[in-house]
Protein backbone atom coordinates (compact mmCIF):
# COMPACT_ATOMS: atom_id res chain seq x y z
CA UNK A 1 0.00 0.00 0.00
CA UNK A 2 1.60 3.50 -0.86
CA UNK A 3 2.28 5.57 1.85
CA UNK A 4 0.06 8.51 2.92
CA UNK A 5 0.22 11.07 5.78
CA UNK A 6 -2.38 9.47 8.06
CA UNK A 7 0.46 6.90 8.72
CA UNK A 8 1.95 6.11 11.94
CA UNK A 9 5.83 6.16 12.56
CA UNK A 10 8.24 5.69 14.96
CA UNK A 11 10.88 8.50 16.42
CA UNK A 12 12.86 6.48 18.27
CA UNK A 13 10.86 4.57 21.01
CA UNK A 14 7.45 7.19 20.75
CA UNK A 15 4.82 6.72 18.53
CA UNK A 16 3.80 9.57 15.83
CA UNK A 17 0.39 8.91 14.97
CA UNK A 18 0.30 10.51 12.06
CA UNK A 19 3.39 12.69 9.52
CA UNK A 20 2.08 15.74 9.75
CA UNK A 21 4.20 18.32 12.26
CA UNK A 22 4.24 21.51 13.58
CA UNK A 23 7.56 23.39 12.97
CA UNK A 24 9.31 25.69 15.41
CA UNK A 25 8.26 29.33 14.72
CA UNK A 26 10.61 31.75 16.70
CA UNK A 27 8.57 34.04 18.99
CA UNK A 28 5.48 32.21 17.72
CA UNK A 29 5.07 28.84 18.52
CA UNK A 30 4.06 28.74 22.70
CA UNK A 31 2.25 26.00 24.20
CA UNK A 32 -1.34 27.99 23.03
CA UNK A 33 0.09 27.87 19.26
CA UNK A 34 1.17 24.48 19.37
CA UNK A 35 -2.22 23.20 21.15
CA UNK A 36 -4.34 24.97 18.03
CA UNK A 37 -2.31 22.51 15.77
CA UNK A 38 -3.17 19.21 17.52
CA UNK A 39 -6.47 20.28 17.94
CA UNK A 40 -6.73 20.17 14.28
CA UNK A 41 -4.85 17.25 13.96
CA UNK A 42 -0.71 17.55 14.07
CA UNK A 43 0.51 14.21 15.02
CA UNK A 44 3.64 15.94 16.36
CA UNK A 45 4.39 19.85 17.49
CA UNK A 46 8.06 21.31 18.47
CA UNK A 47 8.30 24.65 20.26
CA UNK A 48 9.70 28.23 19.28
CA UNK A 49 13.39 27.87 19.98
CA UNK A 50 14.57 28.69 23.43
CA UNK A 51 17.58 29.61 24.62
CA UNK A 52 19.71 27.07 26.48
CA UNK A 53 21.80 29.82 27.63
CA UNK A 54 18.59 31.71 29.15
CA UNK A 55 17.58 28.18 30.94
CA UNK A 56 21.02 27.80 31.99
CA UNK A 57 20.70 30.99 33.71
CA UNK A 58 17.27 30.65 35.22
CA UNK A 59 15.71 33.58 33.50
CA UNK A 60 12.27 34.01 34.78
CA UNK A 61 10.50 34.31 31.32
CA UNK A 62 12.43 31.86 29.96
CA UNK A 63 11.55 29.12 32.44
CA UNK A 64 8.11 30.26 32.86
CA UNK A 65 7.05 30.85 29.54
CA UNK A 66 8.90 29.62 26.78
CA UNK A 67 9.33 26.24 28.96
CA UNK A 68 5.23 26.08 29.53
CA UNK A 69 3.67 23.06 28.23
CA UNK A 70 -0.40 22.57 28.46
CA UNK A 71 -1.60 19.05 29.00
CA UNK A 72 -3.97 18.86 26.28
CA UNK A 73 -0.61 19.19 23.95
CA UNK A 74 0.34 15.44 25.24
CA UNK A 75 -2.35 14.17 23.76
CA UNK A 76 -2.20 12.61 20.05
CA UNK A 77 1.63 12.94 19.71
CA UNK A 78 4.71 14.05 20.62
CA UNK A 79 5.75 17.22 22.05
CA UNK A 80 9.47 18.64 21.23
CA UNK A 81 10.94 21.67 23.36
CA UNK A 82 13.67 23.18 20.53
CA UNK A 83 16.85 24.72 21.99
CA UNK A 84 19.53 27.20 20.42
CA UNK A 85 23.01 27.56 21.71
CA UNK A 86 26.85 26.72 21.20
CA UNK A 87 28.27 25.78 24.34
CA UNK A 88 27.98 21.88 24.88
CA UNK A 89 28.02 22.19 28.82
CA UNK A 90 25.34 25.33 28.61
CA UNK A 91 23.00 22.66 26.29
CA UNK A 92 23.77 19.78 28.20
CA UNK A 93 22.85 21.80 31.73
CA UNK A 94 19.39 22.90 29.77
CA UNK A 95 18.60 20.00 28.04
CA UNK A 96 18.17 18.23 31.62
CA UNK A 97 16.30 20.83 33.12
CA UNK A 98 13.94 20.71 30.32
CA UNK A 99 14.31 17.02 30.69
CA UNK A 100 13.56 17.30 34.49
CA UNK A 101 11.32 20.09 34.55
CA UNK A 102 8.78 19.99 31.74
CA UNK A 103 6.84 16.51 30.27
CA UNK A 104 8.88 17.05 26.42
CA UNK A 105 9.25 13.90 24.57
CA UNK A 106 12.04 15.59 22.57
CA UNK A 107 14.66 17.95 22.80
CA UNK A 108 14.76 19.43 19.48
CA UNK A 109 18.13 21.46 18.44
CA UNK A 110 18.73 24.88 15.76
CA UNK A 111 20.74 24.04 13.71
CA UNK A 112 18.90 26.05 10.70
CA UNK A 113 18.21 29.48 11.84
CA UNK A 114 19.85 32.32 9.18
CA UNK A 115 19.17 35.08 11.34
CA UNK A 116 22.07 37.28 11.92
CA UNK A 117 21.57 37.66 16.10
CA UNK A 118 21.36 34.31 16.26
CA UNK A 119 24.31 33.38 13.71
CA UNK A 120 26.61 36.21 15.75
CA UNK A 121 26.81 34.01 18.90
CA UNK A 122 27.88 30.84 16.94
CA UNK A 123 24.68 29.13 17.10
CA UNK A 124 21.53 28.09 14.19
CA UNK A 125 22.80 28.00 10.92
CA UNK A 126 26.37 29.33 12.18
CA UNK A 127 26.80 25.68 13.53
CA UNK A 128 27.25 24.18 9.96
CA UNK A 129 30.03 26.01 9.46
CA UNK A 130 31.83 24.01 12.55
CA UNK A 131 30.54 20.56 12.45
CA UNK A 132 32.74 19.64 14.95
CA UNK A 133 31.09 21.59 17.92
CA UNK A 134 27.86 20.74 16.28
CA UNK A 135 28.38 17.16 17.30
CA UNK A 136 29.46 18.25 20.65
CA UNK A 137 26.14 20.00 21.59
CA UNK A 138 24.20 17.69 20.26
CA UNK A 139 25.59 14.92 21.51
CA UNK A 140 25.65 17.21 24.86
CA UNK A 141 21.57 17.40 24.32
CA UNK A 142 20.90 13.74 24.29
CA UNK A 143 23.43 13.25 27.08
CA UNK A 144 22.49 15.62 29.35
CA UNK A 145 18.49 15.46 28.90
CA UNK A 146 18.22 11.21 28.60
CA UNK A 147 16.07 12.09 25.75
CA UNK A 148 15.67 11.88 22.03
CA UNK A 149 17.05 14.51 20.28
CA UNK A 150 16.39 15.32 17.07
CA UNK A 151 17.97 18.33 14.88
CA UNK A 152 16.42 20.61 12.23
CA UNK A 153 19.44 21.85 9.91
CA UNK A 154 19.14 23.47 6.10
CA UNK A 155 21.07 22.00 3.01
CA UNK A 156 23.92 24.64 3.84
CA UNK A 157 24.84 28.09 5.11
CA UNK A 158 25.52 29.53 1.72
CA UNK A 159 23.15 28.94 -1.90
CA UNK A 160 24.46 25.36 -3.60
CA UNK A 161 26.09 24.37 -0.46
CA UNK A 162 25.70 20.81 0.95
CA UNK A 163 27.22 21.39 4.28
CA UNK A 164 24.15 21.27 6.23
CA UNK A 165 23.61 17.60 4.41
CA UNK A 166 26.60 16.49 5.56
CA UNK A 167 26.39 17.74 8.90
CA UNK A 168 22.69 15.73 9.36
CA UNK A 169 24.98 12.56 8.61
CA UNK A 170 27.68 13.32 11.09
CA UNK A 171 24.88 14.15 13.78
CA UNK A 172 23.01 11.09 13.19
CA UNK A 173 26.26 8.60 13.19
CA UNK A 174 28.86 10.77 15.72
CA UNK A 175 26.01 11.75 18.33
CA UNK A 176 22.90 9.68 18.30
CA UNK A 177 20.45 11.78 16.96
CA UNK A 178 16.96 10.31 16.41
CA UNK A 179 15.75 12.27 13.41
CA UNK A 180 16.83 15.49 10.99
CA UNK A 181 13.99 18.24 10.71
CA UNK A 182 15.80 19.35 6.88
CA UNK A 183 15.13 22.39 5.35
CA UNK A 184 16.82 21.98 1.76
CA UNK A 185 17.38 26.00 1.24
CA UNK A 186 20.31 27.26 2.22
CA UNK A 187 20.76 29.83 5.25
CA UNK A 188 21.87 32.27 2.84
CA UNK A 189 18.47 32.64 0.86
CA UNK A 190 16.64 32.44 4.03
CA UNK A 191 12.53 31.60 2.35
CA UNK A 192 13.63 32.66 -0.97
CA UNK A 193 13.57 30.17 -3.90
CA UNK A 194 11.95 26.76 -4.04
CA UNK A 195 13.16 23.56 -1.45
CA UNK A 196 15.40 21.12 -3.51
CA UNK A 197 13.76 18.32 -3.37
CA UNK A 198 15.74 16.50 -5.44
CA UNK A 199 18.83 16.75 -2.27
CA UNK A 200 15.65 16.04 0.35
CA UNK A 201 15.38 12.46 -1.39
CA UNK A 202 19.04 11.98 -1.64
CA UNK A 203 19.12 12.64 2.36
CA UNK A 204 16.08 10.42 2.97
CA UNK A 205 18.06 7.61 0.89
CA UNK A 206 21.13 8.02 2.62
CA UNK A 207 20.43 9.31 6.27
CA UNK A 208 20.16 6.37 8.98
CA UNK A 209 17.19 7.89 10.63
CA UNK A 210 13.92 9.51 9.97
CA UNK A 211 13.45 12.72 7.85
CA UNK A 212 11.04 15.68 8.28
CA UNK A 213 10.43 17.71 5.49
CA UNK A 214 10.43 21.34 5.60
CA UNK A 215 9.95 24.37 3.66
CA UNK A 216 7.39 26.04 1.48
CA UNK A 217 4.87 23.94 2.76
CA UNK A 218 1.77 26.18 1.99
CA UNK A 219 -0.67 24.15 0.72
CA UNK A 220 -1.90 20.46 0.32
CA UNK A 221 -0.87 20.08 -3.35
CA UNK A 222 2.46 21.42 -2.77
CA UNK A 223 3.29 19.22 0.76
CA UNK A 224 1.54 16.33 -0.87
CA UNK A 225 4.15 16.31 -3.82
CA UNK A 226 7.15 16.86 -1.24
CA UNK A 227 6.04 14.31 0.80
CA UNK A 228 5.72 11.15 -2.30
CA UNK A 229 9.27 13.14 -4.65
CA UNK A 230 11.12 12.85 -1.35
CA UNK A 231 10.07 9.71 0.59
CA UNK A 232 10.21 11.40 3.82
CA UNK A 233 9.08 10.20 6.51
CA UNK A 234 6.97 13.54 7.48
CA UNK A 235 6.24 16.98 6.89
CA UNK A 236 6.84 19.74 8.87
CA UNK A 237 4.51 22.89 8.24
CA UNK A 238 5.75 26.36 9.46
CA UNK A 239 4.66 29.82 7.61
CA UNK A 240 1.92 27.35 5.73
CA UNK A 241 -0.47 27.04 9.14
CA UNK A 242 -0.11 30.68 10.77
CA UNK A 243 -3.55 31.50 10.58
CA UNK A 244 -4.21 28.29 8.84
CA UNK A 245 -4.93 25.40 11.10
CA UNK A 246 -7.06 23.80 8.80
CA UNK A 247 -4.12 23.00 6.79
CA UNK A 248 -3.79 20.25 9.28
CA UNK A 249 -7.01 18.26 8.79
CA UNK A 250 -7.23 18.98 4.91
CA UNK A 251 -3.92 17.14 4.49
CA UNK A 252 -5.18 14.57 6.89
CA UNK A 253 -8.91 14.43 5.20
CA UNK A 254 -10.82 15.57 7.85
CA UNK A 255 -11.96 18.52 5.82
CA UNK A 256 -12.51 19.31 2.42
CA UNK A 257 -13.20 22.94 2.39
CA UNK A 258 -11.73 26.24 3.31
CA UNK A 259 -12.83 27.84 6.66
CA UNK A 260 -15.71 29.98 6.58
CA UNK A 261 -15.02 34.00 7.79
CA UNK A 262 -17.21 33.01 10.81
CA UNK A 263 -14.81 29.64 11.38
CA UNK A 264 -11.92 32.48 11.11
CA UNK A 265 -13.31 34.78 13.54
CA UNK A 266 -14.09 32.03 16.10
CA UNK A 267 -10.71 30.45 15.77
CA UNK A 268 -8.84 34.11 16.23
CA UNK A 269 -11.51 34.69 19.23
CA UNK A 270 -9.65 31.35 20.52
CA UNK A 271 -6.22 32.56 20.11
CA UNK A 272 -7.31 36.05 21.61
CA UNK A 273 -8.58 33.79 24.56
CA UNK A 274 -5.48 31.79 25.30
CA UNK A 275 -3.45 34.81 24.47
CA UNK A 276 -4.50 36.44 27.78
CA UNK A 277 -4.36 33.13 30.10
CA UNK A 278 -1.12 33.16 28.78
CA UNK A 279 0.39 36.16 29.30
CA UNK A 280 -2.10 38.44 31.30
CA UNK A 281 -5.02 41.14 29.78
CA UNK A 282 -2.10 43.92 28.94
CA UNK A 283 0.64 42.25 27.31
CA UNK A 284 -1.75 39.72 25.02
CA UNK A 285 -2.90 43.25 23.57
CA UNK A 286 0.16 43.86 22.34
CA UNK A 287 1.31 40.54 21.86
CA UNK A 288 -1.45 39.97 19.71
CA UNK A 289 -0.94 42.36 16.89
CA UNK A 290 1.24 39.86 15.16
CA UNK A 291 -1.66 37.23 14.60
CA UNK A 292 -4.52 39.63 13.50
CA UNK A 293 -2.62 39.79 9.82
CA UNK A 294 -2.83 35.83 9.29
CA UNK A 295 -6.52 35.47 10.43
CA UNK A 296 -7.65 39.20 8.22
CA UNK A 297 -5.98 37.85 5.41
CA UNK A 298 -7.56 34.61 5.47
CA UNK A 299 -11.10 36.28 4.96
CA UNK A 300 -9.84 39.10 2.89
CA UNK A 301 -10.03 41.66 5.02
CA UNK A 302 -9.45 44.92 3.75
CA UNK A 303 -6.39 47.12 4.66
CA UNK A 304 -8.52 49.56 6.70
CA UNK A 305 -9.29 46.29 9.12
CA UNK A 306 -6.12 45.57 9.27
CA UNK A 307 -4.96 48.94 10.41
CA UNK A 308 -7.65 49.15 13.05
CA UNK A 309 -6.17 45.71 14.08
CA UNK A 310 -2.86 47.55 14.42
CA UNK A 311 -3.87 50.03 16.45
CA UNK A 312 -5.73 48.73 19.22
CA UNK A 313 -3.69 48.51 22.77
CA UNK A 314 -6.33 45.78 24.03
CA UNK A 315 -7.85 42.66 23.40
CA UNK A 316 -11.27 44.31 24.46
CA UNK A 317 -10.58 47.09 21.64
CA UNK A 318 -9.28 44.43 18.68
CA UNK A 319 -12.53 42.24 20.00
CA UNK A 320 -14.72 45.97 19.19
CA UNK A 321 -13.18 46.15 15.33
CA UNK A 322 -13.94 42.38 14.61
CA UNK A 323 -17.27 42.70 15.56
CA UNK A 324 -18.02 45.41 13.34
CA UNK A 325 -16.72 42.86 10.63
CA UNK A 326 -19.57 42.24 7.90
CA UNK A 327 -19.12 37.98 7.27
CA UNK A 328 -20.84 38.46 4.02
CA UNK A 329 -18.91 41.36 2.78
CA UNK A 330 -15.50 41.51 5.25
CA UNK A 331 -13.26 42.70 1.95
CA UNK A 332 -15.45 45.91 1.25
Amino acid sequence: MPRTLNDPWKLAHLDVPNRVVLAPLAGIGNWFVRLQAKRYGAGMVVSEMVSSFGIHHGNEKTTTEMLRIDPAELRGGPVAIQLFGQEPAVMRSAAATVARDTAADIIDLNMGCPVPKVCKTGAGAALIDDPDLAVEVARAAREGSGLPVTVKIRSGRRAGARDGFDLAHRLVDEAGVAAIGFHPRSAQVHHKGSPDLDLARELVQTLRAPVILSGAMNDPETIVHAFEHTGCDAVMLARGALGNPWLFARLLGTRDAEPTTAEVLAELEWVMQRAIEHLGEPRAGRYLRKFYPWYVERIGGSKALQAALQATDTVDEARAVLASVDVLSVAA
